[in-house]
């Protein structure tokens, strides 16, 4: 562990420094000392006292002698109280970008650390665990080399969905013929079965898959996809009960029946207070906090009750005389001020925002507990640091040149998709443009960030209950009508399904990318493994549907694949935050664009503060990471670069998105 000091040499500073080692000695905690003793150094890191300390980059103490237990608290300091007497299974849900990837990780490895046997799984199509942890993810366990005891498991929908066909076909009966299979094989090639094989892996975990470990601990994609798969053990079990009657996309009723046991017992896991605990990850932001409140009703209304909440990154400005650091650090706090009571109701902790990236095992151990080894110093920032984009309202004229066409905003939860997404339909409108802003986004952000109406601008949201409605609706009408009562009962029975929601949210997305023929449309997509699902969707119809046009030259088929696969229909905006995680995974989505002959337009660089004139030495160690991630993207991985500045105050209102085109 890294102590700096700060002071002139003083017998209090000697005093200071023999203290911290005479009670790291005691506490068994190796500390490397690190004195600073030039004044204009001292006057630079913005410390008025000395004797000062500084830890992770932060100052812990100005002026005085620490007490034996002051200096004791910085190098042995409790564990979140998500770790005390910890369940056998871990949650960690919330808003896309808070942090649930770096926390569940890091308290993975600090329960095997103390010797428990530990699996740490993504349930999240878009994880970035192999790049934080340096290993390859696969669908089965893997150890993790340099932390004894910890193993990990990534629920590859693929693998999962080609696993549960197979073990659906072979749960049908000898007699069946090979027309009956070839039947059942093409129900099964949906999307919604790549869901419930996901789900299927999941519950298997719960329901006793996972027996030689400990603990699980489950590093989820964003809320809206998490609520869904935490829904699915109750939806499943309710559709089962008394059904063996015909067949779904995930092939006969009768075969799932067996499933229904399983079900049944992953329910009752997450249910059990005594065996699983859900760990509310949110940052210190209003909107991630209101998010997290509803993810807590909504989980209560499932009977997960074993709640808690972390607030991750809370940031404390070092310097009072510095503009940027002390607007981030009262944003923060007017945050937590403001607070559902919902929240305010639940057991609480609070991680400090770190100097470092959290990718490896040195700063993943350091993330929960600063007494470890810290991960090796970076750079910080220069003073003359430049942001090399482009303004994002440069971005308005390009995409206003083509008259008409779909933009999909597309990236990691967290980043700011919607921000962006409404900004740009903003601007579109203020150019002349008619738009229709929607959004794919199971939690669905758009009403409160726009908070107001804006003529020529059309407001959307492909709601998944509505949707799936209106799907069930429609199918009635069409095939109802040639059915005799019964019939009708056992159809209306089977579009019940829970999956039947995937197939509606598809056709809801076919015809909403159909109107940007004579419009704009922005669409404000899910976080990035949703919209993968969504994807993967959307390239089974075009195989459907280039199979049963085959031969026929007649017809001329344009499937919404096709139209993303148009430059000149479609334009992808990939948004990221400057930071090592957002801009990994955005790099791998467009490498996902580019094998199904989608290329991304353009990237957009969110919440940059390089050269906002910080002097603060976290945010600088920050802004270094920043600078890196730039020239990244600069180095060859986007083809136009395009940024938006961080703003003291949030972009929400049409004045504030408006705003945001000339910030």
């Amino acid at each position: 562990m890294e102590v700096t000091v700060l002071g002139l040499g003083c017998s209090k500073c000697r005093a200071t420094i023999e203290m911290i080692e005479r009670v790291a000695s005691a506490a068994g905690v190796p500390v490397s000392i690190k004195k600073i003793d030039q004044p204009q150094d001292i006057q630079r890191l913005g410390v008025k006292a000395t004797p000062a300390v500084m830890i992770g980059g932060q100052v812990v103490h100005s002026g005085g002698l620490p007490s034996h237990e002051k200096v004791e608290a910085w190098l042995r300091p409790d564990l979140p109280g998500f770790l005390n007497r910890p369940t056998r299974h871990l949650f960690f849900t919330g808003k896309g970008g808070v942090g649930k990837t770096s926390l569940s990780t890091a308290t993975a490895l600090t329960l095997a650390d103390a010797g428990k046997k530990v699996l740490l799984v993504s349930t999240d199509a878009a994880s970035n665990l192999d790049e934080m942890l340096g290993i390859e993810l696969r669908n089965v366990p893997v150890a993790v080399p340099g932390a004894p005891g910890l193993s990990v498991l990534n629920i590859d929908p693929d693998v999962a969905a080609e696993t549960y066909r197979q073990r659906v076909l072979a749960q049908m009966s000898e007699q069946t013929t090979e027309a009956e299979r070839a039947t059942v094989r093409e129900q099964l090639s949906g999307s919604c079965t790549t869901e419930i094989a996901s789900f299927d892996e999941f519950a298997n975990l719960l329901a006793g898959d996972a027996a030689d470990y400990d603990h699980i601990v489950f590093d989820t994609a964003p809320t809206g996809h998490t609520l869904r798969l935490l829904s699915l053990p109750k939806a499943w079990s309710g559709f089962l009960k008394d059904n063996d009657r015909g067949a779904s996309c995930l092939g006969p009723h009768s075969g799932l029946k067996m499933q229904e046991t399983r079900f049944n017992a992953a329910l009752k896991a997450l249910c059990d207070e005594t065996l699983t605990t859900i760990v509310l990850v949110a940052r210190a932001d209003r909107s991630a906090l209101a998010e997290a409140a509803r993810t807590s009703d909504e989980l209560r209304v499932l009977g997960l009750n074993q709640q808690r909440l972390v607030i991750n990154g809370v940031f404390k400005a070092s310097d009072p005389h510095d503009e940027v650091a002390q607007a981030i650090e009262d944003l923060g706090q007017q945050a937590l001020e403001a607070m559902p009571d919902a929240l305010r109701a639940l057991p609480q902790s609070v991680v400090p925002l770190r100097a470092f990236d959290t990718v490896g095992l040195p700063a993943l151990r350091a993330l929960l507990n600063p007494a470890a080894a810290q991960p090796d110093k970076r750079t910080t920032a220069g003073e003359d640091a430049q942001l090399p984009a482009d303004h994002i309202d440069k971005l308005v004229d390009e995409l206003a040149a083509a008259g008409r066409g779909l933009i999909m905003v597309m990236g990691k939860g967290g980043v700011g998709k919607t921000t962006i997404a409404a900004a740009l339909a903003i601007g579109l409108v203020k150019k002349g443009h008619a738009v229709h802003l929607s959004t794919t986004d199971p939690a669905a952000h758009l009403a409160m960030t726009l908070e107001g109406e804006l003529p020529g601008l059309q407001v959307g949201r492909i709601d998944p209950k509505v949707e799936t409605q209106r799907y069930i609706d429609k199918i009635m009408a069409a095939r109802g009508s040639r059915l005799d009562a019964q019939e009708r009962a056992l159809l209306l029975e089977d579009l019940q399904s829970p999956c039947t929601e995937e197939v509606a949210v598809f056709h809801a997305f076919s015809r909403t990318v159909s109107e940007a023929r004579s419009a704009f449309v922005v669409l404000d997509t899910a976080p990035t493994g949703h919209s993968l699902l969504l994807m993967d969707a959307t390239g089974a119809y075009h195989r459907q549907m280039t199979r049963e046009f085959e031969g026929k030259a007649a017809v001329h088929m344009v499937t919404p694949l096709m139209r993303l696969q148009d430059a000149s229909y479609t334009r992808i905006i990939l948004v990221t935050l400057p930071e090592v995680t957002p801009v990994s995974q955005a790099a791998a989505l467009q490498d996902d664009l580019r094998r199904a002959h989608i290329e991304p337009y353009a990237w957009v660089v969110n919440k940059s503060i390089l050269a906002a004139g910080t002097h603060d030495p976290l945010l600088q160690a920050r802004l270094a990471g920043e600078q890196r991630q730039m020239a990244r993207l600069n180095g060859g991985l986007a083809k136009k670069t395009f940024a938006v500045p961080w703003l003291p105050q949030a972009p929400v209102g049409l004045a504030a998105l408006s705003a945001l085109l000339s910030s």
